[in-house]
């Protein structure tokens, strides 16, 4: 009898063993088909059309928000209506895919100001950006980044892909401007920062807003502004969102990238930015090698185009900088 116990409690034992690590498996594979679907739908855009309209989360279905967890969340293309202001020229560029540019020449000009949207935007975003450096003298060109506004593609990379944008944008500028400064918000400041790191751009100066530290921080942010615990699904949809887009997220670090950037450069920062931390922020400017850097914080921005809200100490900031480094 006690040996029948015995055999039966072992038994009971590898049975519960068995589905002990059958639910982990079961977990695990479920956390990462999440992942990958999440990280898919971040990193490429559906097409954009009238109809569709993004519900406010109070409006959802029990079913739609359960999906909306499972698969993610659709984001159409960043597009615009704005018709091309008529002082603006179109060009279209080969990159890693074709490239929509607007330039505007200005007589005289000091240099060239090229401009570089963040992440679900376009280039219309930072037209009124693009007047003031023409009202101080530079010509300026505007960029849609790959997979936004009118270039080619539906895919973004928070960056990675698009630091390719950035040194074909320069190279043309390049031909016909010897003052060229490089300026982008978030993402774009992010890409510029890979492109002097990594593509060989050498711009004149550089002027960046609210640069990410690192993707891997970036993703924990976000899903520490949601109150969710970022282990272990902010590093799945690290490692997913790199490795459905064909490359390696965790080396995505502007943070690394700084530490090449020795041009005179700006960098803005608003203070209360919950997508990036004053410690990414000042990592970043600590790391960076030239001897001209200046950091400009608003104490009452957060993760957003500084011009739009604090226009006056935005511009006499821009001005003073560039002012400085002619």
């Amino acid at each position: 009898m006690l040996a029948f116990f015995i055999f039966d409690k072992n038994l009971l034992l590898k049975k519960l063993k068995k589905i002990l690590i059958s639910s982990f498996v079961f977990i695990f594979l479920m956390m990462n088909i999440i992942a990958i679907f999440h990280a898919y739908k971040f990193t490429h855009f559906i097409e954009a059309n009238q109809s569709f309209k993004r519900k406010p989360p109070n409006d959802l279905t029990t079913f739609e928000k359960v999906k909306m967890v499972f698969l993610g969340v659709e984001n159409p293309k960043p597009s615009s209506n704005l018709a091309v202001p008529k002082e603006y020229k179109v060009e279209r560029l080969k990159s890693n895919v074709e490239l929509e540019i607007w330039i505007k020449k200005v007589e005289n000009e000091k240099g060239i100001v090229l401009l570089f949207h963040g992440y679900s935007s376009e280039k219309t975003s930072l037209l009124e950006n693009a007047n003031y450096f023409n009202e101080l003298g530079y010509s300026t060109i505007l960029t849609d980044f790959m997979g936004s506004g009118n270039s080619e593609g539906y895919q973004t990379t928070i960056g990675f892909f698009e630091a390719e944008n950035v040194k074909t944008v320069y190279n043309f500028a390049l031909k016909n401007h010897k003052n060229v400064i490089l300026y982008g918000n978030s993402m774009g400041a992010s890409a510029i920062m890979r492109a002097v790191a990594q593509k060989d751009a050498n711009p004149s100066s550089i002027i960046i807003e609210c640069p990410f530290g690192t993707m891997k921080k970036t993703v924990d942010n976000r899903f520490k502004n949601m109150n969710i615990p970022t282990f272990p699904m902010s590093n799945l949809l690290t490692f997913w969102g790199g490795t459905i887009n064909n490359f390696w997220a965790f080396d995505h670090n502007p943070e690394d990238y700084s530490k090449s950037i020795k041009q005179p450069i700006l960098l803005l920062y608003g203070e209360k930015d919950k997508n990036v931390t004053n410690q990414e922020t000042q990592q970043i400017f600590q790391n960076i090698q030239s001897n001209s850097k200046i950091l400009k914080t608003f104490p009452q921005a957060g993760h957003e185009n500084y011009l739009n809200r604090f226009g006056q100490e935005w511009k006499q900031t821009i001005s003073s900088f560039l002012d400085k480094v002619k």
